[in-house]
């Protein structure tokens, strides 16, 4: 017999199981989010969920919200269970499950997001957090900047009171809020972008700039888009996962999280309004994030890229899994050690050498199953910021740069579309049929994966990058994946 979440047992949830730490009833809405996924509720959530218990911080509760069509069904679900959920943490040794009761609703998910309008009058509301994926900012990759052009920004600017983007909403609630004569909120990126506070201000301020001048000088002046750095490895939540769940603890969750014991949050303190006090439940509060950001984007998130990709051609299901393949541990350790890690800038009080044994051996925790499709997914809007810009930095100074180019043309093998022995890869990119075109020109001309300057920008007419990723390209193509790695390696 299993026990459905709700409010009404929380003082009688199944052994092993933990409950808030508070009254759940006395808390209040002081942060509205965007992007309901499991990372949050795994991450922010479980802070602010802490914060409340230890600290009394009882207006500091989140209401959350989406853009996407799929956060509609994600917003019924968690309101049966009274927006209660579970969280488990495991790691080859625990299994810890934890009910969070930080959020306190979920927002009607519409086409415009007038609730989200609506909502965001209210000045209790004093932070906007979001997590969006690192291909939500309209980010132009061949330059770096915002893209304005963008068919969905053009049509906010055409018209500001039917927002259709995250961005066109938030200038129209900083309007709303400036007419009425309230303070603005802060607005907090939680995705893994570098600079995601200023990604973010510019996405804000470049709507605003073309609507309204005077406004977006208002936002400039007035909104803070502090920096972060946010980390927990969070896999896909499975039915065989929640079926284990409910088998083990006897807890029946429609939407419960699984992710690692560890946990990571590096903030800027640029709160105008008030935070929640996240110091005391283990954030860091520093006056530069750029350090830490940019040793986690390229050390774990492009170390994920590096074994995606050999590892989906190669048929390996999960990253624990691609650890044990002595060719694809082989290549991540020497790309690590001989391009990323030099090309990073000291990190304070960290020792860029033990950090990544850490994330060697977080990669390879069993519990955690990672799925390497989903860290295939989205190559298009990642490799540029976890790859890519590695490879254009050793460029520059003359460093190595043959791993980074091979990763590349592991990525580019992979969306032909075919792993070793012709099985299919389904479309794993929201650019796939785009990645799959070019993937099938470059066996024959690799130009035709470089050429796409919207990700590569300058490092894709590098002569010296671009002879390093035909040559690689041509090995996979000739070779296969195991003996290019393995002459990599041997290199």
């Amino acid at each position: 017999m299993t026990t459905r979440l709700a409010n009404a047992v929380l003082s009688n949830l199944p052994q092993g199981v933990s409950a808030p730490g508070y009254d759940r009833a006395a808390v209040t809405a002081g942060i509205l989010h965007v992007g309901m996924g499991n990372f949050h509720r795994a991450h922010q959530a479980v802070y602010v969920d802490e914060a409340i218990a230890k600290c009394g911080a009882t207006d500091w509760g989140i209401i959350g919200s989406g853009v996407m069509p799929a956060d509609g069904q994600m917003r019924a679900d968690l309101e049966e269970q009274d927006f209660l959920y579970s969280v488990t943490e495991e790691d080859a040794e625990t299994t810890q499950t934890r009910v969070v009761g930080s959020i306190t609703g979920f927002l009607p998910v519409e086409k415009g997001h007038a609730p989200i309008r609506k909502a965001l009058v209210d000045p209790a509301i004093r932070i906007v957090s979001m997590t969006m994926t690192e291909g939500g900012y309209f980010i132009d990759s061949a330059t770096g900047n915002f893209d304005e052009d963008h068919p969905s920004i053009r049509a906010d600017i055409a018209r500001p009171d039917q927002p259709e983007t995250i961005f066109g909403a938030l200038v129209a609630a900083l309007r709303d809020r400036r007419a009425a004569g309230t303070a603005p909120f802060t607005v907090m990126c939680c995705d893994n972008l570098p600079h995601n506070g200023k990604v973010t201000r510019n996405a804000v301020l470049g709507v605003a700039r073309a609507q309204d001048a005077d406004l977006a000088d208002w936002i400039s002046e007035n909104v803070a888009f502090p920096n972060g750095m946010v980390d927990r490895i969070t896999p896909a939540t499975t039915p065989a996962r929640r079926d284990a769940l409910a088998a083990r603890t006897g807890l029946e969750d429609a939407r419960p999280v699984f992710c690692e014991p560890f946990r990571q949050w590096v903030l800027e303190d640029n709160f105008p309004q008030g935070r929640p006090p996240l110091e005391e439940v283990g954030v860091q509060f520093v006056p530069d994030v750029s350090p830490y950001e940019n040793m986690k984007i390229h050390i774990l998130n492009g170390g994920h890229a590096l074994i995606a990709y050999p590892a989906g051609l190669l048929g390996i299901q999960s990253v624990d899994e691609a650890m044990e393949h002595p060719l694809v541990l082989g290549f991540l350790d020497k790309v690590e050690r001989d391009e990323i890690i030099p090309s990073l800038p000291p990190v304070p009080d960290t020792s860029l050498d033990e950090y990544y044994s850490l994330i060697r051996e977080r990669f390879s925790n069993p519990k955690v199953g990672d799925a390497v499709r989903r860290i295939c997914f989205d190559g298009s809007n990642k490799q540029a910021k976890f790859i890519i810009n590695t490879a254009a930095d050793n460029l520059a100074a003359g460093r190595e740069i043959a791993g980074t180019a091979l990763q590349n043309a592991l990525w580019c093998r992979y969306c032909f579309g075919e792993i070793e022995g012709g099985a299919p890869i389904e479309p794993n990119d929201p650019a796939w049929d785009r990645l799959t075109e070019r993937a099938r020109a470059a066996r024959e001309d690799p130009q035709a994966w470089l050429g796409m300057s919207d990700i590569y920008g300058a490092t894709g007419t590098d002569a010296r990058f671009a002879a390093s990723f035909t040559e690689w390209l041509n090995a996979l193509w000739r070779d296969g994946t195991a003996a290019t790695l393995a002459r990599y390696l041997e290199d």
